[in-house]
């Protein structure tokens, strides 16, 4: 289907965004074909409030409990995922789901062993609350047994992030090809003027690996100095970037016209070695190839730029709702949540700075 519309329409007139999402809805139309026709119904009843890509999440995570039903369901047999009904549906408890969580641990499948840790669980375990929850609403089933269910606990993870010494040791190698392999070092005289505008950017303005790739040529505004982006569910807006990130981006668009970019990525402004609009496997090995060398101590992926870049913006302003508007989070919490061990450092070092009572020079 992606590929008749690809034909029909003109390649150059598709965005990256709109690419995605038509892919997204491909996999989930594939998907539905596989699972009961009334799982349709739960879909077109979120397309409208769920972003593509978390409808394809909740595809993948009902398929797989769908595949549980058919090998574990006790009551009746069941060929096909197809064959469960809202009556099966009907039936599970929590015990069965329960059993479920353990199962999804650990399962073969295709000759292969799945694993999932609590993270992974837990969100299959939401996505099915949200699938039971729409059809108890509308009267289809007798009872959710996934609401009584306790989520996994997630622990905490360590924010990674870089200083300011890193950052700058980074960026130098990514320029200079520091302690890089001679293979490396080969292929980064190719791409070191790319790899450079790129990094920069996504350093000095924090935005997402999906929105740096997402980019055209045209979103770039030297005059405003601003990128103009595509944030998760599709709102554009713009984003600033600084002046050091100037030099590194004039550079390299002033060597990406020069590129005969492949049919339908003529307007992409970060090119793969292929002349194809870059991928996210693409920018996260450089990430990783760049962070080895620079900061081999930690592990540092598209995502922990980000978190560099909000950790330096809150420690120069000490403005977290600033912080938020300029991330794109919606809710300034989930900023709070990233940045708590800064305001636990300001606390401890502000530990003596009232004075109760004078010292005592003696």
């Amino acid at each position: 289907m992606l590929g008749f519309l690809r034909r029909y329409l003109n390649l150059a007139d598709i965005s990256y965004h709109q690419e995605n999402e038509m892919k997204n809805i491909e996999l989930i139309r594939n998907i539905c074909d596989e699972l009961p026709s009334y799982v349709r119904q739960f879909f077109r009843a979120i397309q409208q409030s769920k972003a593509s890509r978390t409808r394809l999440g909740y595809a993948r995570d009902i398929k797989t409990f769908f595949e549980y039903i058919v090998e574990c369901y006790t009551e009746k047999t069941l060929n096909s995922p197809k064959d469960v009904s809202l009556e099966v549906l009907s039936s599970i408890d929590s015990m069965f789901i329960e059993d479920y969580m353990d199962h999804l641990q650990m399962y073969r499948k295709d000759g292969r062993i799945i694993t999932n840790g609590k993270a992974s669980i837990k969100r299959k375990i939401v996505s099915l609350n949200v699938f039971y929850a729409y059809y108890y609403k509308n009267d289809l089933v007798t009872g959710n047994p996934v609401a009584k269910i306790e989520r996994p606990k997630v622990p905490d993870k360590q924010i990674v992030r870089m200083d300011a010494a890193e950052t700058a040791q980074f960026l130098d190698t990514v320029e200079y090809g520091l302690n890089l392999t001679s293979k490396q070092q080969q292929y980064h005289e190719k791409t070191k003027t790319r790899d450079l505008a790129l990094l920069t950017l996504m350093l000095s303005t924090g935005i997402r690996i999906s929105e740096c790739i997402g980019l055209d040529i045209n979103h770039v505004d030297f005059d405003n100095l601003c990128i103009k982006i595509i944030r998760k569910g599709g709102k554009e807006a713009i984003v600033y970037f600084s002046d050091e990130a100037i030099e590194p981006l004039q550079a390299y668009i002033e060597e990406r016209k020069k590129i005969n970019a492949q049919d339908g990525h003529e307007k992409a402004l970060f090119l793969s070695s292929q002349r194809k609009r870059i991928s996210v496997r693409t920018v996260e090995n450089l990430v990783k190839k760049y962070s080895q060398s620079a900061v081999p101590l930690k592990h540092i992926t598209p995502h922990k730029l980000r978190s560099t870049f909000g950790t330096a913006l809150y420690q120069e302003t000490s403005d977290i709702y600033l912080v938020a508007d300029v991330l794109g989070h919606t809710d300034v919490n989930t900023t709070r949540k990233h940045y708590a061990d800064i305001d636990d450092e300001r606390k401890r070092m502000a530990r003596n700075k009232v004075q109760l009572r004078e010292k005592n020079d003696k």
